[in-house]
């Protein structure tokens, strides 16, 4: 054997074993904080069942306050990421953690539809920067070929939210109505919330800004994680967007916003509508349409393991992208078709869950082969922010349809219209940067 070869051989064991050990360290704690981001933010959905009869609200008022959080995520999200490049991310998730675990409690004590306005308003404003600030968090830690997995790996979130929030949610909602005089959707709040707050607490000590600071890696961990970073960034010096006014001058970032856009109104659309659109098949017991939810979340977990491994693997992420996209509206199409038929709807729900998750995941590998330096920090928020104002009309669209016509099928066929638009502009998206 020669040295050359023990040299690559001793090489990639190193780089095994130190990105072994970062995974270990970040992304369990990352996936918790987005398990109760996605939670916090979501619930709206399972509270919709008791709350709107409770408080006397219509779908159009559910769908306008759901929305309305993506109105201060996006107003917000900008100056948050930028933030976080200059304080680093341990302060930026900190706050924001603390932040909205609050916001999310006082929930249970709403009247009003202004009240319930307001409310999600807040909670938009205090968790923006929190998605893109953990992307780019990533893109500190890991090169792009190790990415997609680690992308999948945080997304998976999502999905285990819906695993974890569905039967909990079904359970409190049922098991505690009418307990001390509170409502089921008031606990749900509160109780749903203090997991938050813990974890907003945790960060301070879990989280390192960047690998130069990591006391818990070797010198020759951080030395060969700073050269593949550097090698990275060395890739894309020829086109890397690096300012602002570059940014919006470019018409990839403008195809990166609408990409974003539309897979933001197909996950959504999908996470707030998710109970109902069970509960329209004929469900009608709380715990049971929290169980049922479980499943296409489930889906979505392997769908996004698989996906995130083999985009790695083959170092292509644009069809990984656009295959996900007709998944999810093929789903979404079926799934309002066969609304009639409970085992036929659901099958077709895992199919648009795992297409519509998936989508997200490995989009968020496409920006950052566009950015660098500040530019990441103000591109990747600039994009999840405008990508987010579908997370407003989508459930507003759902809600004013079915105040409407007393059912979702036209805003479910929608919402499939915008993923196949999704698709086609990735791709627009060229090869030769992305597929890394």
């Amino acid at each position: 054997m020669t040295r050359a070869t023990t040299s690559s051989e001793d090489r990639a064991a190193l780089e095994s074993r130190t990105y072994r050990k970062i995974t270990w360290r970040l992304m369990p704690f990352l996936m918790a904080c987005f398990v109760a981001s996605f939670l916090d933010r979501v619930n709206v959905g399972f509270a919709k069942l008791q709350m709107l009869d409770d408080l006397g609200f219509s779908e159009a008022v559910y769908g306008l306050g759901a929305g309305l959080f993506f109105v201060g995520y996006f107003i917000f999200e900008v100056p948050s990421n930028l933030y976080m490049h200059r304080i680093g991310a341990k302060q930026t998730i900190m706050r924001i953690m603390l932040l909205w675990g609050v916001i999310s409690s006082l929930f249970a004590f709403v009247e009003t539809p202004l009240q319930f306005y307001i409310l999600r308003f807040l909670l938009g404003a205090a968790e923006a920067g929190f998605f893109p600030g953990v992307i780019l968090l990533l893109t500190y830690w890991f090169p792009s070929r190790r990415r997609a997995k680690m992308t999948a790996l945080f997304y998976c979130a999502i999905p285990l939210s819906g695993i974890i929030g569905g039967p909990l949610s079904g359970l409190i909602l049922t098991s505690l109505d009418n307990w001390h005089g509170y409502a089921g959707w008031q606990w749900m709040f509160v109780l749903e919330a203090i997991p938050t707050l813990v974890l907003g607490i945790m960060a301070y000590w879990l989280i390192t800004d960047t690998p130069q600071r990591a006391t818990w890696l070797t010198d020759e961990q951080r030395e060969l994680v700073a050269t593949d970073i550097a090698a990275d960034v060395a890739m894309k010096e020829s086109y890397a967007i690096t300012s602002l006014r570059s940014m919006l001058r470019n018409k990839y970032v403008l195809i990166l916003i609408a990409i974003a856009f539309c897979q933001s109104a197909g996950t959504y659309g999908l996470s707030f509508w998710l109970p109902s659109l069970i509960n329209q098949t004929g469900v009608s017991n709380l715990l049971h349409v929290g169980l049922l939810s479980a499943i296409p979340y489930t889906c979505a977990v392997v769908a996004l393991l698989v996906v995130g491994a083999h985009s790695d693997r083959t170092l292509e992420r644009k069809w990984h992208v656009i295959v996900p996209f007709f998944v999810g509206a093929g789903g979404l199409a079926v799934s309002v078709s066969l609304s009639s038929n409970v085992v036929a709807s659901m099958i077709s729900l895992c199919f648009a869950a795992a297409g519509c998750i998936t989508i997200t995941a490995m989009f968020w590998n496409l920006p950052p082969a566009f950015f660098s330096g500040l530019g990441a920090a103000s591109g990747i928020a600039l994009i999840n922010s405008c990508g987010a104002i579908a997370g407003f009309l989508a459930p507003y669209m759902l809600g004013w349809i079915k105040t409407a016509t007393g059912h979702t099928d036209l805003g479910i066929y929608a919402l499939t219209v915008l993923l196949i638009i999704g698709a086609l502009f990735t791709l627009m998206v060229p090869a030769r940067i992305v597929n890394r």
